[in-house]
Protein backbone atom coordinates (compact mmCIF):
# COMPACT_ATOMS: atom_id res chain seq x y z
CA UNK A 1 0.00 0.00 0.00
CA UNK A 2 2.74 2.54 0.77
CA UNK A 3 4.81 1.68 -2.58
CA UNK A 4 1.54 2.57 -3.98
CA UNK A 5 1.04 5.63 -2.55
CA UNK A 6 4.48 6.86 -3.30
CA UNK A 7 3.64 5.62 -6.67
CA UNK A 8 0.62 7.68 -7.23
CA UNK A 9 2.87 10.86 -5.99
CA UNK A 10 4.88 10.56 -8.12
CA UNK A 11 2.62 9.90 -11.02
CA UNK A 12 1.10 13.62 -9.67
CA UNK A 13 4.82 14.88 -10.44
CA UNK A 14 4.91 14.02 -13.93
CA UNK A 15 1.73 15.92 -14.99
CA UNK A 16 2.23 19.99 -15.65
CA UNK A 17 2.57 21.49 -12.42
CA UNK A 18 0.13 23.63 -10.42
CA UNK A 19 1.21 27.46 -9.22
CA UNK A 20 2.61 27.67 -6.28
CA UNK A 21 0.79 29.35 -3.68
CA UNK A 22 2.56 32.41 -2.14
CA UNK A 23 5.84 31.88 -0.08
CA UNK A 24 4.72 32.30 3.61
CA UNK A 25 7.63 29.94 5.36
CA UNK A 26 10.79 30.98 6.19
CA UNK A 27 13.68 29.12 4.22
CA UNK A 28 15.74 29.18 7.73
CA UNK A 29 13.63 27.63 9.38
CA UNK A 30 12.28 24.57 7.05
CA UNK A 31 16.96 24.04 6.63
CA UNK A 32 16.78 24.07 10.31
CA UNK A 33 13.89 21.43 10.82
CA UNK A 34 15.02 19.04 8.54
CA UNK A 35 18.52 19.49 9.88
CA UNK A 36 17.61 18.87 13.38
CA UNK A 37 14.89 16.26 12.38
CA UNK A 38 17.90 13.70 11.36
CA UNK A 39 20.73 15.11 14.08
CA UNK A 40 20.63 12.32 16.25
CA UNK A 41 20.00 9.91 13.65
CA UNK A 42 22.80 6.95 13.61
CA UNK A 43 20.66 4.77 11.23
CA UNK A 44 17.72 4.93 9.06
CA UNK A 45 15.23 3.10 7.07
CA UNK A 46 12.47 4.04 4.84
CA UNK A 47 10.88 3.15 1.88
CA UNK A 48 11.51 4.36 -1.85
CA UNK A 49 10.39 5.26 -5.07
CA UNK A 50 12.72 5.89 -7.65
CA UNK A 51 11.94 7.43 -11.13
CA UNK A 52 14.40 8.31 -14.25
CA UNK A 53 12.83 10.39 -17.13
CA UNK A 54 15.08 12.04 -19.61
CA UNK A 55 13.58 14.88 -22.14
CA UNK A 56 10.30 14.94 -20.27
CA UNK A 57 9.47 11.05 -21.29
CA UNK A 58 9.42 8.73 -17.81
CA UNK A 59 11.63 5.64 -19.29
CA UNK A 60 12.33 3.51 -15.77
CA UNK A 61 10.28 3.70 -12.07
CA UNK A 62 11.66 1.43 -9.56
CA UNK A 63 11.01 0.59 -5.69
CA UNK A 64 12.47 -0.78 -2.64
CA UNK A 65 14.03 -0.07 0.90
CA UNK A 66 16.82 1.87 1.79
CA UNK A 67 18.90 1.70 5.10
CA UNK A 68 21.50 4.53 6.36
CA UNK A 69 24.37 4.46 9.15
CA UNK A 70 27.24 6.74 10.19
CA UNK A 71 29.93 6.61 8.51
CA UNK A 72 29.04 6.87 5.30
CA UNK A 73 27.11 3.51 4.95
CA UNK A 74 24.12 2.65 2.92
CA UNK A 75 22.21 -0.24 1.64
CA UNK A 76 19.35 0.57 -1.19
CA UNK A 77 17.81 -2.63 -2.15
CA UNK A 78 15.25 -2.60 -5.06
CA UNK A 79 12.63 -5.23 -5.02
CA UNK A 80 10.61 -3.88 -8.27
CA UNK A 81 10.66 -4.10 -11.19
CA UNK A 82 13.70 -6.31 -10.63
CA UNK A 83 16.19 -7.53 -7.81
CA UNK A 84 19.23 -5.32 -7.53
CA UNK A 85 21.41 -4.01 -4.92
CA UNK A 86 23.78 -0.79 -4.29
CA UNK A 87 25.33 -1.36 -1.16
CA UNK A 88 28.47 0.92 0.48
CA UNK A 89 30.14 0.65 3.82
CA UNK A 90 31.57 4.16 3.31
CA UNK A 91 34.61 3.59 1.34
CA UNK A 92 33.95 1.35 -1.76
CA UNK A 93 30.26 1.13 -3.67
CA UNK A 94 28.84 -1.90 -4.93
CA UNK A 95 26.52 -1.81 -7.30
CA UNK A 96 25.02 -5.68 -8.08
CA UNK A 97 22.44 -6.88 -10.54
CA UNK A 98 21.59 -10.82 -9.86
CA UNK A 99 19.84 -11.34 -13.44
CA UNK A 100 22.79 -9.72 -15.38
CA UNK A 101 25.34 -11.91 -12.92
CA UNK A 102 27.39 -8.67 -12.70
CA UNK A 103 28.84 -6.55 -9.50
CA UNK A 104 30.44 -3.40 -10.55
CA UNK A 105 32.94 -1.51 -7.55
CA UNK A 106 33.94 1.85 -6.87
CA UNK A 107 35.38 4.04 -4.55
CA UNK A 108 32.96 6.51 -2.87
CA UNK A 109 35.25 9.37 -3.51
CA UNK A 110 35.29 8.83 -7.00
CA UNK A 111 31.11 8.14 -7.26
CA UNK A 112 29.35 10.97 -8.82
CA UNK A 113 25.83 9.03 -7.88
CA UNK A 114 23.71 10.94 -6.34
CA UNK A 115 22.59 8.32 -3.77
CA UNK A 116 25.88 8.95 -2.14
CA UNK A 117 25.77 12.29 -0.38
CA UNK A 118 22.22 11.24 0.77
CA UNK A 119 23.82 9.05 3.42
CA UNK A 120 24.88 12.42 5.39
CA UNK A 121 21.26 12.33 6.73
CA UNK A 122 23.09 9.98 9.86
CA UNK A 123 25.81 12.05 10.25
CA UNK A 124 25.75 15.92 11.70
CA UNK A 125 23.49 16.79 8.93
CA UNK A 126 23.76 20.13 7.42
CA UNK A 127 22.36 20.99 4.14
CA UNK A 128 25.30 23.64 3.15
CA UNK A 129 27.25 20.20 2.58
CA UNK A 130 25.05 19.70 -0.44
CA UNK A 131 24.26 23.00 -1.53
CA UNK A 132 25.94 26.62 -2.37
CA UNK A 133 22.61 28.30 -1.78
CA UNK A 134 18.80 26.99 -0.75
CA UNK A 135 16.27 28.98 -1.62
CA UNK A 136 12.26 28.18 -1.63
CA UNK A 137 11.46 26.41 -5.08
CA UNK A 138 9.16 27.90 -7.46
CA UNK A 139 6.70 24.56 -7.79
CA UNK A 140 4.02 23.29 -6.13
CA UNK A 141 5.25 20.27 -3.17
CA UNK A 142 3.48 16.98 -4.35
CA UNK A 143 1.91 16.10 -0.67
CA UNK A 144 -0.05 19.10 0.92
CA UNK A 145 1.58 20.78 3.55
CA UNK A 146 5.09 20.01 2.49
CA UNK A 147 7.57 22.65 1.22
CA UNK A 148 9.68 22.74 -2.09
CA UNK A 149 13.46 23.97 -0.96
CA UNK A 150 15.61 24.60 -3.92
CA UNK A 151 19.30 23.81 -3.78
CA UNK A 152 21.98 25.49 -6.23
CA UNK A 153 25.17 23.01 -6.26
CA UNK A 154 28.42 24.80 -5.60
CA UNK A 155 29.25 27.08 -8.63
CA UNK A 156 25.54 27.43 -10.30
CA UNK A 157 24.14 29.62 -7.77
CA UNK A 158 22.69 32.57 -9.39
CA UNK A 159 24.62 35.63 -10.74
CA UNK A 160 25.73 37.55 -7.55
CA UNK A 161 24.12 35.48 -4.65
CA UNK A 162 26.34 34.40 -2.24
CA UNK A 163 26.55 30.73 -0.47
CA UNK A 164 23.84 30.57 2.36
CA UNK A 165 25.84 28.62 4.85
CA UNK A 166 30.12 28.20 5.26
CA UNK A 167 31.37 25.66 3.01
CA UNK A 168 31.27 21.81 3.95
CA UNK A 169 32.69 18.43 2.77
CA UNK A 170 31.06 16.22 0.62
CA UNK A 171 29.31 19.24 -1.16
CA UNK A 172 27.40 19.24 -4.59
CA UNK A 173 29.65 20.77 -6.96
CA UNK A 174 28.54 21.63 -10.41
CA UNK A 175 31.02 19.37 -11.97
CA UNK A 176 29.67 16.71 -10.72
CA UNK A 177 26.47 17.13 -13.87
CA UNK A 178 24.06 18.09 -11.12
CA UNK A 179 22.20 21.45 -12.33
CA UNK A 180 19.29 21.96 -9.74
CA UNK A 181 18.14 19.56 -6.28
CA UNK A 182 14.68 20.13 -4.95
CA UNK A 183 13.76 18.99 -1.67
CA UNK A 184 10.52 18.35 -0.60
CA UNK A 185 9.75 18.12 3.53
CA UNK A 186 7.56 18.71 6.02
CA UNK A 187 7.95 22.53 7.57
CA UNK A 188 7.34 21.31 10.89
CA UNK A 189 8.54 18.10 11.42
CA UNK A 190 11.91 18.52 9.39
CA UNK A 191 11.20 15.08 7.58
CA UNK A 192 12.31 14.47 3.78
CA UNK A 193 9.89 13.17 1.30
CA UNK A 194 11.37 13.86 -1.82
CA UNK A 195 14.70 14.61 -3.05
CA UNK A 196 14.30 15.73 -7.29
CA UNK A 197 17.82 16.02 -9.23
CA UNK A 198 18.03 18.00 -12.67
CA UNK A 199 20.73 17.31 -14.93
CA UNK A 200 22.22 18.72 -18.22
CA UNK A 201 19.93 17.30 -21.50
CA UNK A 202 16.79 16.84 -19.71
CA UNK A 203 17.45 13.95 -17.13
CA UNK A 204 15.73 13.70 -14.44
CA UNK A 205 16.18 11.15 -11.09
CA UNK A 206 13.73 11.53 -8.01
CA UNK A 207 13.39 9.73 -4.93
CA UNK A 208 10.21 9.62 -2.90
CA UNK A 209 10.60 8.32 0.54
CA UNK A 210 8.29 6.96 3.12
CA UNK A 211 7.95 5.25 6.35
CA UNK A 212 11.00 6.93 7.61
CA UNK A 213 12.21 4.88 10.64
CA UNK A 214 15.21 6.53 12.61
CA UNK A 215 17.37 4.33 14.38
CA UNK A 216 15.82 1.38 14.02
CA UNK A 217 19.06 -2.14 14.76
CA UNK A 218 20.81 -2.40 11.89
CA UNK A 219 23.68 -4.80 11.65
CA UNK A 220 27.07 -4.47 10.26
CA UNK A 221 26.81 -6.74 7.58
CA UNK A 222 23.85 -5.31 6.54
CA UNK A 223 26.57 -2.53 4.36
CA UNK A 224 29.09 -5.31 3.26
CA UNK A 225 28.96 -6.92 0.21
CA UNK A 226 30.68 -10.36 -1.00
CA UNK A 227 30.09 -11.18 -4.70
CA UNK A 228 28.81 -14.73 -5.21
CA UNK A 229 30.75 -17.36 -7.52
CA UNK A 230 31.14 -16.48 -10.90
CA UNK A 231 29.72 -13.00 -10.66
CA UNK A 232 31.52 -10.85 -13.31
CA UNK A 233 33.30 -7.78 -11.21
CA UNK A 234 33.28 -4.56 -13.09
CA UNK A 235 35.33 -1.73 -11.33
CA UNK A 236 34.63 1.62 -12.60
CA UNK A 237 35.50 2.43 -16.07
CA UNK A 238 37.15 -0.70 -17.01
CA UNK A 239 36.73 -3.83 -18.56
CA UNK A 240 34.56 -6.80 -16.40
CA UNK A 241 37.08 -9.22 -14.12
CA UNK A 242 35.27 -12.74 -13.62
CA UNK A 243 35.32 -13.80 -9.71
CA UNK A 244 35.81 -17.02 -8.87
Amino acid sequence: MLIAALACGLGAGTQSPKPAPKPTVDVGHVVQAVENHYRDANTLQADFLERYSEGGKQSRVESGRVFFARAGRMRWEYQSPETKLFVSDGKTLWFYVPQDHTATRQLVKQSDDWRTPLALLTRDVRLSRLCGRIELGSAAPLSDGQVVLRCWPRGEAPLGAAASQENSATPLDSSAGFTEVFLEANPASGELSDVRVEQPGGVELEFRFGAWRINPPLSHSLFEFEPPIGVAIIPADTEPDFGP
